[in-house]
């Protein structure tokens, strides 16, 4: 009886154990299947700037400044040579951005007043992702009046935020930190990737302030661009002839830029007396005795100068555009340090190799082209902004020539995360060009956009239009009609308008029919929104 117990026991162990071992394995293979599929989900890092003209990043030409940071990015993953907004104004770029979605889809069309709340309501590719399971993060320049939603964490500047010991709203609570504004970003987005969740893969959104105007550098930068000899553009003296919606505006370096605003001639004396500069006094009282002493240092040598030089004409323009240059390239300076800053820790920390690192522009800029400052119109130094993009093992290294827009950045993000791009979505994924450098059948010709904020303080005209691989064609209604037409092959700086050649005639004729077709396939229906007449 004794022998058969223990007899049956084995028995029932021999059997069981196999058994055991089978669940334990499968369960293992199971948890194994799924870590192995969690680590196929990318984390995504979206660093963005504000105002970063393409011109002043050396991965695209160098002709300025070098930016070794962004060149990281730029040498192990893809340059998109030809990436566009659909709207070359802060706010609305980012609502855009948010949704892939043009400014009528959206809602939020200009800047100014009470029209830049964004409806949070609406769906977001970071709500999107958050429901799949993405930890998610906004921090730095947020730009929209309505509070970031979707974000586990957020920590944004209210409005255009400071330069130099700014506030920031964490999580709805207002305070004052001091420091350099790009430096204290960075320090946040690194605290919030050494706090989170190792176990969930992340979108962090991390956006600059820098380099928007009024273009206070860090003092750590002073020593750069010092009396830098910046080669003046081909068309700095454009006469605008042909184009009067060009002529009409008042983002003129020579004409508009303030001495003392935007030039930092802030004389002790108070003789030099600008429209804004009790703007630039107010920011500079936010300095601390340190930060003032080394301020006043780097520019009241400069304010001396300026003063007993007595500068006109030519010579005064071309010293406004390169004392311009040299703050706003000290600006992206600090950026491209702090990009670094960022990789280093993504690459100590072994994440670069499962990580979306983007870095664009909310717009392009002026950096004197046409004599101009600031975005807005559709010409290519506004309508166009840089993007970088690197994934490694995923995307192809070299440069992408198709026509991209940042429509297109949600869907991409979206497809890589492996969520299901929403029908509202009128971007449409870039997987296919990373993968293999090339457009797929049935990519995109043209382009379509539309600016609408007018009056505004630099008074450039409301205007849509179409760009195709060599052709743009540019409507400005509203106060007055008007057309432009450029053969970007043969007048790259767009100086030409031959909308009355009629050499171009069916030219322009098949680019309005597309125009329409554009318009309509955006449900762009309305090109004057009737709260914007008001």
């Amino acid at each position: 009886m004794k022998f058969f117990s223990l007899s049956l026991k084995k028995s029932i162990l021999l059997v069981l154990i196999p058994v055991f071992l089978i669940l334990l394995l499968g369960s293992a293979c199971s948890t194994g299947q799924k870590e192995k599929t969690q680590a196929r989900r990318p984390n995504i890092v979206y660093i963005m700037s504000d105002d970063h003209g393409y011109q002043a990043m050396s991965c695209y030409n160098g002709r300025l400044n070098k930016t070794p940071n962004l060149d990281r990015i730029a040498d192990g993953g893809v340059i998109f040579t030809r990436a566009f907004v659909t709207n070359s104004l802060c706010s609305p770029s980012r609502a855009t951005l948010l949704t892939g979605k043009f400014s009528n889809k959206n809602g939020l069309y200009i800047n100014r007043g009470g029209h830049n709340d964004f409806d949070t309501a609406q769906m977001t590719f970071p709500k999107l992702l958050h429901r799949a399971g993405y930890q998610t993060a906004m921090i730095g320049k947020w730009h929209i009046k309505s509070m970031p939603v979707g974000f586990d964490y957020w920590n944004i500047l209210p409005g255009q935020g400071q330069y130099y010991n700014p506030d920031f709203i964490e999580m709805g609570k207002r305070k004052r930190h001091e420091g350099y504004v790009t430096n204290l970003i960075t320090d946040f987005a690194l605290q919030w990737l050494q706090q989170r969740d190792t176990t969930r893969p992340f979108l962090l959104m991390m956006h600059e302030k820098a380099p928007h105007r009024p273009w206070m550098p860090d003092t750590v930068t002073f020593h750069l661009f010092e009396d830098e000899q910046f080669p003046v553009p081909g068309n700095y003296f454009d006469d605008y002839a042909g184009r009067r919606a060009a002529r009409e505006q008042k983002m003129s370096v020579i004409k508009d830029m303030d001495l003392a605003y935007d030039l930092k001639m802030v004389d002790k004396e108070g003789e030099i007396k600008t429209r804004y500069r009790p703007y630039i006094e107010g920011m500079l009282k936010r300095l601390t005795p340190q930060q003032r002493a080394a301020w006043d240092r780097e520019y009241d040598p400069k304010i001396r100068a300026f003063k007993e030089a007595h500068l006109q004409g030519k010579e005064l323009a071309v010293w406004k555009l390169r004392r311009y240059l040299s703050d706003y390239l000290r600006c992206v300076a600090s950026v491209d340090r702090n990009v670094g800053r960022l990789l280093d820790y993504l690459e100590k920390e072994g994440l670069m190799k499962n990580t979306i690192v983007v870095y664009s522009s909310d717009q392009g800029f002026y950096l004197g082209e046409h004599g101009y400052f600031d975005k807005r119109f559709m010409y290519e130094e506004s309508f166009r902004t840089p993007l970088i993009m690197h994934y490694p093992g995923f995307v192809r290294k070299g440069k992408i020539n198709a026509l991209v827009q940042n429509i297109d950045y949600a869907p991409t993000f979206l497809d890589y995360a492996g969520v299901t791009v929403p029908q509202e979505i009128q971007g449409v994924s870039l997987k296919p060009l990373l993968q293999h450098n090339k457009p797929p059948a049935g990519w995109r010709k043209a382009l379509y956009y539309h600016y609408y904020e007018f009056p505004c303080e630099h008074f450039t005209r409301r205007h849509y239009g179409i760009r195709t691989d060599r052709y743009k064609l540019i409507h400005f209604y509203y106060d007055f009609d008007e057309w432009e037409f450029f053969d970007l092959k043969n007048d790259p700086h767009e100086m030409h308008n031959l909308y009355h050649d009629a050499a171009y005639g069916r030219v322009i004729d098949s680019l309005k029919t597309s125009l329409d077709s554009l318009r309509r396939m955006y449900g762009d229906t309305l090109p004057d929104p009737a709260y914007i007449s008001k």
